[in-house]
């Protein structure tokens, strides 16, 4: 298996990583917060290390596990670190009131990360509309992602189904908005009465 690098500290770096560890990987962990971070790596185990934060990440795959408001200055201050990496886009840009986004079509937070990190990085929307609790419960689902670069793309979707995910194709990195926008869908959903264990997934009928 690989290396995985995963920026943040969160509930989804800690369900990201986790799965990913258990399912072979190496899973590298970067944040500001050094305590934090360590903590991080002690709860995932199976060999998970802590990386200074700002440099080079150790894996070609770079899970920017960050609230939306604070995921440009971190790429920035990576700055060329990123260069040559597939930075994966987990971010949703809710408005205060989780009602909708504060994106707009042609400007989704996947859209301004590309714009943002330097040349030969590519950027991919991924994991955005799965819920921390339910990608923690390491059962099989389906897991949407877009992109404009079709080897990276290639590269998450092998990612995606070494734990146990199948990748749906949602294409270009235009379609990344519309995944912000489905994420407003399913927490929708479960706020409607459906819960937070729910997961949404495509099927032949």
């Amino acid at each position: 298996m690989s290396i995985i690098t995963i920026i943040g500290s969160g509930n989804m770096a800690s369900a990201i990583g986790t799965r990913a560890a258990k399912h072979g990987h190496t899973v590298e962990v970067m944040g500001r917060n050094t305590t934090k971070v360590r903590a991080l790596a002690d709860q995932i185990g199976n060999g998970a290390i802590v990386g200074p934060f700002g440099e080079t990440p150790a894996g070609d795959i770079v899970i920017l596990a960050l609230l939306y408001s604070g995921v440009l200055d971190v790429v920035r201050h990576y700055g060329n670190a990123l260069s040559g990496k597939i930075l994966v886009d987990i971010t949703n840009p809710f408005n205060a009131e989780g009602s909708g986004l504060v994106t707009t079509s042609g400007d989704s937070a996947s859209q301004q990360i590309a714009g943002a990190a330097p040349k030969g990085t590519h950027v991919v929307k991924a994991f955005n509309s799965i819920f921390g609790g339910v990608l923690a419960e390491d059962k099989s689902m389906d897991a949407f992602l877009a992109g404009d670069d079709a080897e990276a793309k290639g590269r998450v979707a092998e990612f995606l189904e070494s734990m146990d995910m199948r990748p749906l194709d949602a294409g270009g990195l235009e379609a990344t908005y519309l995944l912000e926008w489905i994420a407003i869908f399913l927490v929708d959903l479960a706020r409607s009465g459906a819960g937070f264990e729910i997961a949404l997934g495509a099927g032949v009928l």
